[in-house]
């Protein structure tokens, strides 16, 4: 019987010793929490190769045959058998030529070599390969500037893949360089688990969409724009339900249409401290939800749940602090959904901040940076100023996070720091 507690249980059984405190929960024990509660997605389909880029195989790909399928030449050269030369003998008559798809009819001939081309197949009978540059033409002969060692630039049958061997796992995402080792193996289609399908909208009565006149106190609506360009890098299959306004009838409705059509479900806004309580009672009413004050900035306020069998995910309402909770917590969780086994975690390296940082301790602390090169060549990075998770112009500036532990306080330039690049994660 599974021991793990629901999220109803960890919901109303928070007391001091318990490991779970919705006031200060660290990031890394968000992640964890979030993780213990994805239900992949199950569903298989069989997709055309050229459209699997970005998919999570649901079925691991075998090498058909050997890779490649025979000997081949590595270079532009002359393939002879090594046994054929010696300290005295450094000089073989050319009897023929190979070319790439053509390879040689009839027996190769013993103490002679034949020119051949890159990937051109090895003739039996012949060992070595020396590169063109390496030899002088003299009439119909060539003379070995040196000898090279036996096999020298021979690619060996099955040196790639071999036959029957697993090339990729169940629960690998494809990438371009994936999408060639298939096609390689002369495999066209393949078994991938179904796209995940996102609904997300805006919450809140300040919130005029693009297109229509500000009044007094409104803002034109940018989280769902930013919202629709991750999910589409993602390669979920998206629907935006708007933005909808603070009254808990029109809430419910939507809630309940993207539960009934969606594994996911995102909103932005609406579960701050303070705000309206109407998302925090619906959520309470159609599912199970935990309200976490995550110890980080920007993002601090995050709902994470189910309704029905969607996964819920209520974001903050500042624009940077949408994106920044998205990187750092959705899309991870995201990549499980959609079958993905082990999702990589996002690479960090440490550089110097030409820059000074305030930051206070007890939280983790996503700054947007400027990672760029010194005169000297090193790596340098800087912050973009103004850190307010309002500023979303800092996140076109910015072209990384600069990562501040919750044991870091303000840090003067000099520093050294973790930086994490958007390029690969946005």
């Amino acid at each position: 019987m599974s021991t793990k507690k629901s999220l109803l249980e960890l919901a109303s059984n928070t007391t001091p010793c318990d490991e779970y405190d919705p006031n200060s929960m660290p990031v890394d024990q968000a992640r964890q929490y979030i993780k213990a509660f994805l239900s992949p997605v199950t569903k298989k389909e069989n997709i055309n190769l050229h459209a699997a880029l970005g998919r999570v195989l649901a079925e691991e790909i075998r090498a058909t045959h050997n890779v490649p399928n025979h000997d081949n030449s590595a270079m532009d050269g002359y393939a002879f058998n090594a046994d054929d030369l010696s300290e005295e003998l450094t000089r073989l008559k050319v009897t023929g030529a190979i070319f790439a798809g053509n390879p040689l009819t009839g027996s190769f001939a013993r103490g002679a070599c034949v020119r051949i081309m890159t990937g051109a197949a090895i003739p039996t009978g012949a060992d070595t390969v020396i590169a063109q540059e390496r030899v002088e033409t003299l009439d119909d002969s060539i003379q070995f500037k040196d000898v090279p060692t036996r096999g020298a630039n021979v690619r060996l049958a099955g040196e790639d893949l071999q036959a029957g061997q697993i090339v990729l796992n169940i629960g690998h995402r494809i990438s371009p360089a994936d999408l060639g080792l298939i096609a390689s193996l002369g495999i066209g289609e393949v078994m991938v688990y179904r796209k995940i399908r996102v609904s997300f909208f805006s919450t809140g009565d300040e919130l005029a969409s693009i297109g229509n006149p500000l009044e007094t106190g409104q803002v034109y609506d940018s989280n769902r724009y930013t919202l629709f360009g991750m999910l589409s890098r993602m390669g979920a299959e998206i629907q935006d339900l708007g933005a909808i306004p603070d009254d808990p009838l029109l809430l419910e409705k939507t809630l309940i249409k993207a539960a009934e059509s969606s594994d996911v479900i995102l909103t932005s806004g609406g579960v701050s401290v303070g705000e309206a309580d109407y998302m925090k009672q619906l959520l309470q009413k159609l599912g199970q939800v935990l309200f976490w004050k995550i110890a980080m900035k920007p993002g601090r306020p995050l709902a994470f749940g189910k309704i029905g069998n969607a996964h819920y995910f209520g974001l903050p309402g500042n624009p940077v602090a949408v994106m920044v909770t998205f990187y750092q917590l959705v899309r991870q969780a995201m990549l499980i959904l959609m079958g993905e086994l082990k999702p990589a975690s996002t690479p960090m390296f440490n550089v110097i901040c030409t820059t000074p940082i305030r930051k206070l301790k007890g939280r983790t602390e996503f700054q947007r940076g400027i990672l760029y090169t010194s005169e000297d060549g090193n790596w340098q990075v800087r912050t973009t100023g103004n850190q307010s998770s309002g500023v979303l112009s800092s996140m076109s500036q910015a072209n990384c996070f600069i990562v501040l532990d919750d044991d870091v306080g303000n840090l003067e330039a000099g520093t050294s720091v973790k930086v994490q690049l958007f390029e690969g994660v946005i």
